[in-house]
């Protein structure tokens, strides 16, 4: 099954990339490695905003997660010019907005990481990762992820 099969028996339709915030591009592309730009949190078109811990269960911020496994998709997807060229997702990076007591942020960032599994296959989709706990992210956003995928 392709990967865009795969998405289409998942119900997900990738969204366009967004627009950048501030000074940076959403992706840069350099020999095989591209390196997407940290993606926020999004529900319902506006930041995801809110804090791990305080008003926000890690349940929720695995949905949030996985929301921005979406949007990295629909990045990915214009880096590449087809998400069938992506020969492995090798890294993940996870911004969890979170109290100084709540440590799942590990647990959060699953809702990524299964889910670029999930589409990919575990032999593409398993990559290394890392999953920190942070005061802030901008806009108030929960979660924030930042992507680094090989290309064929």
């Amino acid at each position: 099954m392709s990967v865009y099969d795969k998405l289409t028996t998942l119900g997900i339709s990738l969204p366009p990339v967004a627009t950048p915030a501030a000074a940076y591009v959403p992706f840069v592309q350099t020999g095989k490695l591209v390196f997407l730009s940290g993606h926020i949190a999004r529900k319902d078109g506006k930041p995801w905003v809110g804090q791990l811990g305080a008003g926000i269960g890690t349940d929720e911020g695995k949905q949030a997660a996985r929301a921005i496994a979406i949007d990295l998709l629909g990045t990915l997807h214009v880096a590449a010019g087809s998400l069938d060229k992506v020969k492995r997702i090798v890294k993940l990076m996870s911004l969890v907005n979170s109290t100084p007591t709540f440590t799942e942020q590990h647990l959060v960032t699953n809702g990524a990481s299964e889910l670029m599994a999930e589409v990919f296959g575990p032999e593409v989709g398993s990559h290394a990762r890392s999953a920190f706990g942070v005061a802030q992210i901008p806009m108030g956003a929960c979660v924030e992820i930042e992507l680094i995928a090989e290309l064929a």
